[in-house]
């Protein structure tokens, strides 16, 4: 089997997971972090992360491959300024093949992203219509431009997530479109105090924190918000 028939299979995959988590009462988050794992494993990139707005349209990170890839969001956020937040701004994708070259205004994420191993960034938006509700960042660790074949895939990929995140609903139930995004940023939150709990009570990284709390939430049928929420109150007891 070549390996452009394997990529191929891995998207149909992937666009099967992410049909399969619109389910009723799905698991934003959870959509969310499946978009950012498939981008990383199929694209020709090293990392990704998602910023998605909240009621009032500030921008919080919902979903990161690598503590690496979730502080380069977190620079943008405190800066107010980098690829992803100017993407989700203009509702445009941004394109910078090397990090070294970014502008002045955006120095905090160039010297935080240079820090963390990355090279040239690619932010895509997560756009229905005329409505931009957050940003995927695209990591790689080698500058140049990412391929437009991959591009293609991760716009369409993100385009299904958002799709999903706005399931069943019309702009008109705005009120509704908001309670959703605003629910998915507070499990964020969360689920972060959680991983610190894991990663205290058990050793180990908050990355590998975080995969056993979502191997958990498969595993039992429950939601990844409803297991962070009992770590931190220490009520659920999950170990290696």
């Amino acid at each position: 089997m070549t390996t452009e028939t394997t990529r191929e299979g891995q998207l149909v995959d992937a666009f099967a997971t992410l049909a399969d988590t619109l389910v009723a009462d799905y698991d934003a988050v959870e959509l969310l972090q499946t978009l950012v794992e498939n981008c990383r494993d199929i694209l020709d990139i090293s990392a990704a992360g998602i910023l998605l707005a909240d009621l009032d349209g500030e921008l919080d990170v919902v979903a990161s491959t690598s503590e690496a890839s979730r502080l380069v969001e977190v620079m943008q956020l405190g800066a107010q300024a980098g690829p992803c937040i100017e993407c989700f701004s203009t509702g445009d994708p941004v394109s910078l093949p090397d990090i070294r070259e970014a502008p002045d205004k955006w120095a905090r994420f160039r010297d935080g992203a240079a820090a963390q191993g990355f090279k040239s960034v690619y932010a895509l938006p997560l756009r229905l219509r005329e409505t931009t509700i957050g940003a995927l960042n695209l990591l790689r660790t080698e500058a140049g431009e990412l391929n437009e074949r991959d591009v293609r895939a991760a716009q369409a990929l993100a385009d299904v997530a958002t799709i999903g995140i706005l399931h069943a609903r019309s702009l008109r139930e705005s009120d509704a479109v908001r309670d959703q995004l605003q629910r998915a940023l507070n499990s964020r939150v969360v689920i972060e105090q959680a991983k610190g709990v894991l990663s205290q009570t058990q050793n180990v990284t908050t990355d590998d924190a975080f995969g056993m709390m979502r191997q958990y939430a498969r595993n039992h049928g429950m939601l990844l918000s409803n297991v962070a929420e009992q770590l931190v109150r220490r009520t659920l007891t999950i170990s290696n």
